[in-house]
């Protein structure tokens, strides 16, 4: 029987897993048949997030590593590998905001340095780690990195948080070309406006919620659990011809 969206006996890596878009990409992956590991800075959060997803009867590791600390991710990928034996896709997800200031001519570099690291430098130990061990082991594999709406609109005052995510969307396409001959994917996901820990402080403002959200078709902010079929999606055999792409996820915003 063609059952092309079955996970069971793949691994899925979250970074960034234990909340928002992240525990929603581990959620899918864990509800489908994936054993998950997911990767935070928090381990209360964790610790929490590990104890929901072991509700799906997989196997759940949770590991505290800062993806910005080159040393920390390969430590963290290999004791992932030592834990549930492979990584058949790896979610690129972790990152951080960045302080808006009055001005782009008044950024600091320690402000600039501050997101690359996390959302640019991360995004490239990770996905070194994990092209590293899916290219040694055979059998393909999917890359999936979480960019933003930033990489394609213009986000003033957030230059450093668009750089990223800009880069981060050439990157994928770049490792999409290089891996497609040992059967590896790679693809970015760009959200919209979402409900996480990252958003609160804008979800709150009621000017805010007054301008961004009659702009939303779907009129309602976006969940984590709206990134659970996307996960399950470009894990899956059904996504093995599908490479070098975008996804938005963001209830029509882009488009209106």
């Amino acid at each position: 029987m063609f059952k092309p969206f079955d996970l069971t006996g793949k691994v899925a890596l979250v970074t960034g897993g234990n909340s928002g878009i992240g525990l929603g990409f581990a959620r899918g992956a864990a509800e489908a048949g994936a054993d998950v590991c997911i990767w935070g800075t928090s381990k209360a959060k964790n610790t929490a997030a590990a104890e929901e997803l072991r509700g799906t009867g997989r196997r759940i590791v949770a590991l505290e590593c800062d993806v910005g600390d080159e040393k920390a991710v390969d430590a963290a990928f290999a004791e992932t590998l030592s834990q549930l034996g492979r990584v058949d896709a790896c979610f690129a997800n972790a990152g951080v905001a960045g302080f808006s200031s009055r001005s782009f001519t008044e950024m600091t570099s320690q402000e600039w340095d501050r997101v690359l690291r996390v959302n640019l430098d991360g995004a490239f130990y990770t996905f070194r780690a994990a092209a590293r061990h899916m290219v040694e082991r055979g059998g393909g594999g999917s890359l999936i990195g979480t960019a933003s709406l930033a990489a394609i609109e213009g986000a003033a005052r957030h230059e450093h948080y668009a750089a990223t995510k800009g880069g981060l969307v050439s990157m994928i396409r770049a490792l999409a070309v290089e891996f497609a001959r040992h059967g590896i994917r790679a693809n970015a996901v760009l959200p919209g406006w979402i409900e996480t820990n990252m958003t609160a402080g804008n979800m709150g403002n009621d000017k805010f919620v007054s301008h961004v959200m009659p702009r939303i078709p779907m009129r309602r902010w976006g969940t984590g659990a709206d990134f659970s079929g996307i996960a399950v999606y470009l894990m899956s055999d059904a996504s093995s011809y599908h490479t070098g792409d975008t996804f938005l996820i963001d209830g029509g915003y882009a488009l209106f």
